[in-house]
This record gives C-alpha cells, structure tokens and sequence, in this order.
C-alpha cells in the first residue's frame, strides 16, 4: 500500500478509457487526503505542466488527463464515491469544477475491480455519488460469472471497435452546478452581440450559434484550435459567462464549457463543436451533451431552432468524430426529467505509478 506520496513503493493506479477519454483511476486511501498536496502530486503523475506531459502518464490532450478518485460511499443510496479531477496539460492546474461522464463510465468497473462493490452475476448495478455535482447516476455493469466483462458488441462514436454496453441514467441533474437548468431564468442570454443560451442539465454550457461567429459549424478540431483570434472571442464570451451562472471568476475554472451549433448533416438532432474551455473537444462530453439535447427542446433557444426532435427521445448530438447518443425523458409540459446515455469502458493496465520527485 502506497503512503499517498508517491514513494519507491510506487502508488496503485487502474489506467482506463471511459467513454472517449482515458484516465487514471485511484483509491483515496492511496492519495494525500490533504487537496493541495493530492493535486501536486497529480501534476507529477501526469507530467504537467508540460504540451507534451513527456515525464508522466498523461496523453498531452486533455481528453487524455483526467483522474477518477473512488472511495466508498458517504451516502446511504450510492455503493461508491467518485470525485472527478481534470489535470490541465500546459498549466499547474487540477480542477474539480465539473463532472465527467465519460470518466464516470469506468467507475463502475473499476469500483468491482477494486473490491469496493460486490459483483453480481450477470450485470451489476452500481450506484455512482458523484461528488462535483452531489448527484447519483446508475450504471449497468456487465459482469459475467461474478467479474467484470469488458468485452462486447457496443459501439461509441469516436471509439474504435467494440465492448460491452455501460448504461448509465441521470435524474436530478438540473441545476447540478449553478443552482438552476437556466441559471439567468433566461432561454436567451445575449453576450458581446452573440445569442447564447446559459444552462446547467449535468454540465454547465453557453450555448451559441456557429454562425454567429462566422463559422459553418463543420470546421474541423484542428481548424477552430489554430484559429486564435476565434478562441479569443469565445473566452471573452466564457468570462462574462461565468458569474451570471452563478460560477464566479472562472478564469481558472473548466467550466462554463462553450458549445458551438449548428444544424445536424448526418441524420442527428444538432451538430456541436465544443471547447473545454481553451481547446476543441474530439467529440463531446456526456453532461455536455444532455445539456444540449435539453437546449433543444426549449422553445426560443438558438437550438430549438435549428434542432430537429426526434419522436423517440433518442437524441443523436453530432460532434467531430460521429454522434452521442441521448435518451432524454420529457413529463407532459415537455420538461426534461431525466436523461441518460450508453458509453463503454475498457481496462487498458493496472499497476503501479511512479510520479517524478
């Protein structure tokens, strides 16, 4: 057992893609209790700050640099704690300020792996606390004879191949970080003469138009990421952003993220191009994307009006490399109350990490 600092003995780490990004996932027993020191060490597991994150684990992409911490559960209806933490790559930052759904797809797997939840044969269900956002989210774990299956015929956009199916279903996410689905009581924000919608359905967004920017929408990753004077404008949207949803000065923060739309070209409900905050998403983000399935179906926002609603609540958010898939419930006034997704997980090494002295 490691003493949380990273001695010769090494730290115990579960190294795992979860949805469309990969991460390690560690116990809290095995890291500093205390924040600050817990959070330099990351830096020093990871390799940041460093473009290239040549001396630690991390994959120098911020969809490469995230940190699952498990614990067991503070609360009588969830069967494990997890605490999400992004590790930016160029700066000394660790940052709890939002969830991850992708990360969250491996939490329930590595939950099993790590002895904190009993499998059951078949599937598994484990009952996620997840403390950014104090909610709880359901995810079904394949898990075969009494240990977890990885291997399956689910496929994910942005992903290659296959694996087994990892459920996962929200409820009571409304809100999850600025107090309200619409923080301004607002559909319709404008911001520096830019028509935004400010919600928070399990993710903070600004959601904008990519014609008001002067974009298609179709622009790839590498195209926005090179535009510097485009990234200028959106962060000046960002930071007058944050305090009217209740976030702060969020010059050092991940969130509000900032979500470009524009109508669907291969069949889906939206297409999205997303920044995280300062970088291009590949794709999108779980919570990202069912804050945007939910701006869809709000009359007068800017995605009402280009989206086209699917009849089945299966809403397909187009991204970069393919689409995610939302199921979006609805009562019988047409508010969304509960959303859920289908992600997979895959163990790719578990082991020992040696941060840098």
């Amino acid at each position: 057992m490691s003493d949380g600092q990273g001695g010769a003995d090494g730290i115990p780490c579960l190294w795992m893609r979860g949805g469309t990004s990969k991460g390690a996932y560690f116990l809290a027993a095995d890291l500093p209790a205390d924040p600050a020191t817990r959070d330099a060490l990351l830096l020093r597991i990871m390799g940041s700050p460093d473009p290239r994150q040549i001396d630690g684990i991390g994959g120098a992409d911020p969809l490469t640099s995230k940190v699952a911490v498990l614990a067991p559960p503070s609360r009588p209806d969830a069967d494990v704690d997890y605490l999400f933490l992004q590790v930016f790559v160029d700066r000394p930052l660790v940052s709890g300020a939002q969830g991850c759904g992708n990360i969250l797809a491996g939490v329930g797997p590595a939950a099993i792996e790590r002895g904190l939840v009993a499998a059951q044969d078949e599937v598994t269900p484990v009952r996620i606390h997840m403390l950014n956002t104090s909610e709880v989210a359901v995810a079904q774990v394949r898990t075969p004879g009494g240990r977890v299956s990885y291997a399956g015929d689910a496929a994910i956009d942005g992903v290659p191949g296959t694996a087994a199916p990892v459920p996962l279903m929200f409820q009571n996410i409304a809100g999850s970080m600025c107090g309200a689905l619409l923080p301004t009581g607002n559909v319709l924000d404008m911001i520096d003469d830019v028509d935004c919608t400010l919600i928070d359905n399990g993710m903070p967004c600004v959601i904008l138009r990519a014609a008001d920017l002067g974009l298609t929408g179709r622009e790839s990753r590498e195209a926005l990421d090179a535009d510097t004077a485009l990234k200028a404008r959106i962060e000046a949207i960002r930071l007058q952003a944050g305090p009217l949803m209740n976030l702060g000065d969020v010059t050092d923060k991940s969130v509000p993220k900032m979500t470009l739309i524009s109508a669907a070209t291969a069949g889906g409900a939206i297409s999205t191009r997303s920044f995280i905050p300062h970088r291009c998403h590949a794709s999108i983000g779980v919570f990202a994307a069912v804050s945007v399935a939910t701006a869809c179906t709000l009359q007068g926002s800017p995605a009402a009006v280009l989206a086209r609603i699917p009849a089945d609540g299966r809403f397909l958010i187009e991204h970069p490399t393919g689409a995610a898939e939302v199921l979006v419930e609805q009562d019988a006034a047409g508010r969304v109350v509960g959303a859920g997704t289908l992600r997979t997980a895959r163990k790719l090494m578990d082991g020992l990490v040696f941060p840098c002295a």
